[in-house]
């Protein structure tokens, strides 16, 4: 009747002379000797299971762990299931885009937002383009303009390296 399990302590691993127990229809049945409640529980064809070793008398519960660590996965996996992952797509453009390219990147990024992803959208700069960093500012204040109706800037236009980047993020509805 040993489950091993390393998230939890169970029946002869309990230490402690004296458990607060809880019986397996949860019903409190106080303060006793962790024989007794580990005969009950033997009895009972279930295991004792420690739920809070850090409580004083620490909180043992009779129950069958097998099925409580199936259903604690089955929560796990459930919660999972629900997280929403929001990844952020890259738009590059150079410094010589034309307004039709920017256009059809802007499109691509509109997708992006109406999908409940960030955009990133970054400037490259090549030799000698890095003095001319104002207009790669005034491409992407353009961009975001374009995407306005949809998302907001999370993050300013900001230079790092041979980039200027700005994320966009979707507006909340």
């Amino acid at each position: 009747m040993k489950t091993i399990n390393k998230n939890y302590i169970v029946n002869e691993d309990i230490r402690d002379k004296e458990i607060r127990a809880i019986g397996a229809d949860g019903s409190q049945l106080g303060i006793l000797q962790t024989k007794e409640v580990l005969k009950m529980a033997e009895e009972a064809e279930l295991d004792l299971v420690m739920i809070s070793p850090n409580a004083k008398p620490p909180v043992c519960k009779i129950m069958d762990l097998g099925k409580f660590i199936y259903e604690q996965s089955k929560k796990e996996k459930e919660a999972k299931k629900k997280q929403k992952v929001v990844s952020i797509k890259e738009v590059r453009v150079s410094l010589t885009i034309e307004e039709h390219d920017i256009e059809i990147k802007a499109k691509n990024a509109r997708k992006f937002l109406l999908d409940g992803d960030k955009v990133k959208i970054t400037v490259r700069f090549r030799g000698r383009e890095m003095e001319l960093s104002h207009l790669g500012a005034k491409i992407l204040e353009n961009f975001a303009n374009k995407l306005a109706d949809v998302g907001n800037i999370e993050k300013p236009i900001k230079k790092e390296g041979r980039n200027m980047t700005v994320v966009i993020g979707p507006k909340k509805a």
